[in-house]
């Protein structure tokens, strides 16, 4: 099984944004990028769906300190899903990124786990540094 952290990140909020995938079992960066402006959830969700593409039909366990995603993925989605991508109070942000992952997510043996961002976890503090580093390296 695969084991991947993923962060993303936007300084400031919206504006220049980054994410990554890091191999839990290297502890590195095994990708990255970069978006001119963009938002902290976009950047978030981006590095969930690159670290699933990246794992192709490999099973796959993602750390990730967005509970946001977490929550979007597994709780709302599916109720979004079956409404025609509607919620009764107003848009769905970010619909591309909710719709894309969604459909990976459920065509590929992934589980999601949350860690608690900026608490001194290893593996999470390098995701954050190397997001945060995308970013400023963007083209």
């Amino acid at each position: 099984m695969k084991v991947f952290y993923t962060d993303g990140s936007a300084s400031p909020n919206p504006g220049p944004g980054g994410w990554t995938v890091i191999d839990a079992e290297t502890k590195t960066p095994v990708l990255s990028g970069s978006e001119k402006d963009t938002t902290n959830i976009r950047m978030e969700g981006t590095a969930l769906i690159e670290a699933i593409k990246l794992a192709g039909n490999e099973p796959l366990e993602i750390h990730t300190d967005s509970e946001f995603w977490i929550n979007t993925i597994t709780k709302w989605a599916p109720t979004w899903a079956a409404n025609g991508w509607r919620k009764k109070n107003g848009e769905i942000k970010n619909l591309d990124l909710v719709q894309e992952l969604y459909d990976l997510y459920n065509s590929h043996d992934v589980k999601l786990i949350w860690v608690r961002g900026h608490v001194g976890t290893e593996l999470n503090e390098i995701a954050d540094k190397s997001a945060n580093e995308a970013r400023k390296n963007r083209l």
